[in-house]
């Protein structure tokens, strides 16, 4: 019996890449990204002060502004025979009209030493983007006393 020895062939290997410090770097971008990234103050602290739970014995000495949103994302103030047709372009994000409205009536309410009260009344087919957008309107003019209702004459 003859000895054979046998010899292991190489075998062609693909080379390997070791991504384990990959996977390190990749967790550090993430960590790094999340600190540096900054949340927009804008949408997601408006400074609104919520309606008291009980209504309060004192009635208020300015005539709230009242603010309607219909389905088509209209936006009307007031009631009644003086309800005034606004912004009427709900693709667009800005409402020029009714900043200015809000500005007359924050400065009204605010020269007759009073906090500008706004209430408002969302049709259950309007978009909540516009309601958003309304809202920011009123942020941006000051206005934080507002009362989503839904009584409408």
């Amino acid at each position: 019996m003859a000895r054979h020895k046998e010899y292991l062939a190489l075998e062609d290997e693909t080379p390997a890449l070791d991504i384990s410090s990959l996977i390190d770097v990749t967790f550090l971008l993430l960590i790094y990204f999340l600190v540096t990234s900054a949340v927009q103050i804008r949408e997601t602290d408006l400074g609104m002060k919520l309606p008291a739970a009980l209504p309060g014995d004192a009635q208020p000495t300015i005539v709230p502004l009242f603010i309607k949103i219909d389905a088509g994302g209209v936006i009307y103030t007031g009631v009644g025979a003086s309800q005034q047709v606004l912004d009427t372009d709900a693709s667009s994000r800005s409402l020029p009209m009714l900043a200015g409205q809000l500005d007359m009536y924050a400065s009204a309410a605010r020269s007759a030493n009073s906090e500008p009260l706004v209430q408002l009344w969302a049709d259950s087919g309007s978009t909540e983007q516009r309601v958003i957008d309304v809202l920011n309107a009123l942020a941006a003019q000051g206005i934080q006393s507002v009362t989503f209702t839904d009584l409408v004459d």
